[in-house]
């Protein structure tokens, strides 16, 4: 039986679709406001000196929320802002080496593009994956063609820990992806991109 997340929405950040770092922690709190429950860090060209302050501050604003916090593939990071877990793409570390690193406590989210690299994810140690790109999407048109959704469905039913459906998932898409099987939603500018993102979360919950 899958393992469950604590969270439903998975909000992932880009400073750059926000106009730069302050609209984001703005953009960032009226999310959380509006009910996400989890925010991946994602801002992978800063060094860790750049990241450090940063984190710090995401992580103050996911704590006044009661969000879970992760960032991305730092977990060095992660571990200095206590941030509830790192998420891991494809060019970095083993999610079996992160695990022994971090212990049982905090997450581990791997991203994944096929059935075969979820399993691979699970038997890693992952608590849970992030699947696509399930629709047609900019910012995911490097990783090819849209999966789909019924390739979303047999990556979830292969599954044995908790699948987010990620790349182009709307409000209006959302019904679509849970009955596929998917645990809940990651979004970028579904949210972070929208007028008003806290009612955009909420219209994802």
């Amino acid at each position: 039986m899958a393992r469950v997340c604590p969270f439903s929405l998975y909000l992932i950040t880009d400073r750059n679709l926000c106009g730069g770092w302050d609209p984001l922690l703005t953009a960032l709190e009226r999310a959380l406001a509006g009910g996400a429950d989890a925010v991946q860090l994602r801002e992978k060209d800063l060094s860790a000196g750049e990241l450090y302050p940063r984190a710090r501050q995401v992580r103050e604003l996911t704590r006044r929320f009661g969000a879970r916090l992760l960032i991305n593939d730092r977990a060095d990071v992660a571990l200095a802002v206590e941030a509830d877990g790192v998420h891991l793409g494809g060019h970095s570390l083993p999610a079996a080496v992160v695990r022994e690193r971090l212990g049982a406590e905090l997450l581990v989210g791997v991203s994944t593009h096929s059935v075969a690299e979820v399993a691979t994810a699970a038997a890693g140690g992952a608590d849970f994956v992030t699947f696509g790109p399930v629709y047609a999407t900019p910012s995911k048109a490097a990783y090819g063609l849209p999966l789909g959704v019924t390739t979303l469905g047999d990556a979830c039913r292969a599954a044995s820990l908790p699948v987010y459906a990620l790349g182009g998932v709307t409000p209006e898409r959302r019904a679509e992806v849970l009955a596929a099987g998917a645990a809940g939603c990651a979004v970028i500018a579904a949210v972070l991109g929208a007028v008003d993102p806290g009612r955009a979360a909420a219209s994802f919950l």
